[in-house]
């Protein structure tokens, strides 16, 4: 009776350290996740910005029938700009 206790207590502790072990890898990997996350985050910003700089870039080079469709988009971009402002300053 005794010795089954023990083997008991011995297959507990063995199954606990695999899942701690368990534990631990998951926490690794999540934060490894969670770090390319936010790369690939800044990465999707990046592009955004360079399209948006392309599409204004083109508005200027076309022709004077899109200068309006130009001045919508610096429009645009000069309410975002002071809607972050407005953000950081709460």
């Amino acid at each position: 009776m005794l010795e089954d206790i023990k083997k008991s207590i011995e297959r507990l502790i063995a199954r606990y350290e695999n899942e701690r072990d368990a534990r631990i890898r998951l926490e690794e990997e999540l934060s490894k996740e969670k770090s390319l996350n936010e790369a690939y985050g800044k990465r999707i910003t990046e592009l955004e910005r360079q399209v948006d700089n392309l599409k204004l870039t083109e508005a200027f080079t076309a022709s004077s029938a899109a200068s309006a469709d130009a001045k919508e988009k610096i429009d645009k971009l000069i309410k975002e700009i002071d809607n972050c402002i407005s953000l950081l300053e709460k």
